[in-house]
């Protein structure tokens, strides 16, 4: 069998097919990033052997097209971290940096950490159409606040007094554009003031903007996974995040493998007397961070998991590691609410997802 790993650019893709018993590189190739270079690229591997993973630094918006050719012919592809890679790109004997390096990084990186560690793609369009939504509109809260913030500067030379009783975050209602606003109004129109009022008139057709996308989220995650809106803590934006960035649980065979595409799987981290465990650094950020506000939501209103809490306080954690212990169990019930009916077992659906609205169950 062969690993063939992919670095893929916007232009082109390089190519290295690498022995998955000996390490030994097979093969290299650089396609173009197209229909036609995706055909070359399966005809050239097929005649390397008839057993063959490709494994794909996950950039998603120059993989994608790549991807969605190989999984539509049949081939199995595998995501691989871009941090991931780059370790392993480090412990290449061969100095330097280039596209054949990367794609040999990429390859090794898999049969060192074993393939049944990584996730397997998987085409999910009403995933895919969430979080370009949600990234969207997390672009329009962004140049919002910086907007905003230019805005404040302007008002400190313009209006100190008014700048100073705006409430921090208070730039984004109506009512305080507003006031803004009218006192702009009343001065001299100055190159300053008139910058002014068109930020003004920015953040307003921004926060309009942002508001409408998130309406469309709502809709679209109540549809995609009810389950998962309906529980403690999880919003539609929190849900957008997961439903958007796990880009179809089918491909974790198992709870620990989303524990750690989420990064809430702990490894070991002890010395001498001390017996603990860490999260790993890897995995998506904006999966964990999604995972971290329900966390803490439910730590703030949830009595089952204030007892939880208090319980591994209790056994010696502090607080932030009893958080990560909590996250650990929302990763194994999250997983399982975002798994289709099918493919799970009645029985543990009924035990861990058919719960009452805001509990889960915790060991």
């Amino acid at each position: 069998m062969i690993v063939i790993g992919a670095d893929t650019h916007k232009s082109n893709h390089t190519l290295a097919a690498v022995d998955a018993g000996t390490g030994l590189v097979v093969g290299e190739r650089t396609i173009h990033a197209g229909e036609a270079g995706h055909l070359e690229a399966l005809r050239w591997a097929r005649e390397l052997a008839d057993e063959r993973v490709w494994a794909i630094e996950d950039c998603r918006h120059v993989s994608r097209r790549l991807e969605q050719a190989l999984l539509a012919a049949g081939e199995r592809v595998l995501r691989v971290p871009p941090k991931l890679m780059g370790q392993s790109r480090r412990g290449e004997r061969e100095a330097g940096k280039s596209d054949q390096i990367d794609a040999r990084a990429v390859a090794r990186a898999v049969l060192k950490e074993g393939l049944e560690r990584f996730p397997i793609a998987h085409l999910d369009a009403a995933a895919m159409e969430i979080r370009l939504l949600a990234d969207h509109r997390e672009d329009l809260v962004a140049e919002r606040t910086r907007a905003q913030n230019r805005l404040r500067w302007h008002l400190v030379d313009l209006a100190p007094e008014l700048e100073a009783s705006l409430p921090a975050g208070g730039l984004d209602r109506a009512v305080q554009l507003d006031r803004a606003a009218k006192a702009l109004r009343r001065m001299q129109r100055t190159a300053r003031v008139r910058v002014a009022l068109r930020l003004i008139a920015k953040i307003r057709t921004l926060t309009r903007q942002a508001k409408a996308l998130e309406r469309e989220l709502h809709g679209l995650v109540a549809s995609e996974c009810p389950q998962l809106v309906a529980e403690q803590g999880c919003g539609t934006l929190t849900a957008a995040t997961i439903i958007g960035r796990t880009a179809g649980a089918e491909r974790f065979a198992t709870d620990a493998q989303f524990a750690r595409q989420a990064g809430t799987a702990p490894i070991p981290a002890s010395s001498g007397r001390r017996d603990r465990h860490r999260y790993h650094r890897g995995g998506d950020r904006q999966l964990n961070r999604a995972l971290q506000t329900i966390a803490v939501t439910r730590a703030r209103l949830d009595p089952q998991t204030k007892v939880y809490l208090a319980r591994k306080r209790s056994e010696g954690k502090s607080n932030r590691e009893a958080i990560r212990s909590l996250k650990r169990h929302l990763a194994r019930r999250i997983w399982r609410l975002l798994q289709p009916p099918e493919t799970l077992d009645n029985r543990a659906m009924t035990i861990h997802c058919n719960l009452p609205r805001g509990s889960f169950v915790l060991t």
